[in-house]
């Protein structure tokens, strides 16, 4: 069994910053890639960063590029997300993600209960 607990959010306004952080227990502890997903009302779940541990730079959506940057931190088993210049459309629920594989992140359903992130203008 594998569990996926996400901290973090919070109330901010346009041009805020905040910071998430997930923890991985269980077999996910082992997973060498982390992602941060989003779930905004009425919207599909969308991957915005993704990180893998056996190289390569990290990967962002086009919407998040350059105010976001995530990292992972091993010996600590956290990923943490770094949000900068925050919009209004930024503003849903965040989750984290671990698979072995960057391929794999669209298939992963171990879902958190995720935390909340609201942008206001």
């Amino acid at each position: 069994q594998g569990q996926l607990v996400e901290s973090g959010g919070g109330s901010v306004q346009a041009g805020g910053s905040l910071r998430l952080s997930c923890v991985a227990s269980g077999y996910l502890y082992a997973l060498s890639c982390r992602g941060w997903f989003r779930q905004a009302p009425g919207k599909e779940r969308e991957l915005v960063a993704r990180i893998c541990t056996y190289g390569g730079p990290p990967d962002y959506a086009d919407s998040v590029k350059g105010r976001f940057a995530i990292s992972q931190d091993v010996a600590r088993n956290t990923v943490t997300l770094q949000m900068n210049s925050l919009k209004p459309e930024d503003t849903a629920t965040y989750y984290c993600a671990a698979v072995r594989r960057m391929s794999e992140f669209q298939n992963f359903n171990n879902w958190g209960q995720g935390t909340q992130v609201t942008v206001s203008s």
